[in-house]
């Protein structure tokens, strides 16, 4: 079982649509947590609508906090542009995927963003040990 944060300021765009992606390809292989820095409490409609073009609901997801996470050891601790807000977290593998928040971007600007946070989870999870936790 490989245990997988994805972490970003809001926890309403971005990291969640990693988790689900992760969730969606990893299946019982991966356990995939995501949180915020400073949580908003609730997903953008508009990451809902357009994971929902992919087959992907997260209509009953809401916005957690760090604090919400057990924090057993990860292997691997993903952040998003948070920079500073974004507190050390141990794992085996950490990365900083620098990608803009799309929630103020166009809906093909937010698609693109969606898709590559896609690819991006796709390689994580080609790279991560089957064995790990």
């Amino acid at each position: 079982m490989r245990r997988i944060l994805f972490v970003c300021v809001e926890n309403s765009n971005r990291s969640q649509m990693a988790e689900a992606f992760a969730r969606a390809h990893g299946g019982a292989q991966v356990e995939a947590h995501s949180a915020g820095s400073r949580p908003t409490a609730q997903i953008n409609p508009r990451a809902i609508r357009f994971m929902a073009e992919r087959g992907i609901d997260l209509s009953t997801q809401h916005s957690k906090s760090l604090q919400d996470i057990d924090a057993a050891p990860f292997d691997a601790v993903v952040t998003m542009g948070c920079g500073d807000a974004c507190p050390w977290i141990a794992a085996a593998r950490r990365e900083d995927w620098a990608l803009p928040d799309p929630k103020n971007l166009p809906d093909d600007e937010f698609r693109a963003v969606r898709d590559e946070i896609e690819s991006r989870v796709l390689a994580l999870l080609r790279e991560l040990p089957a064995d790990a936790h």
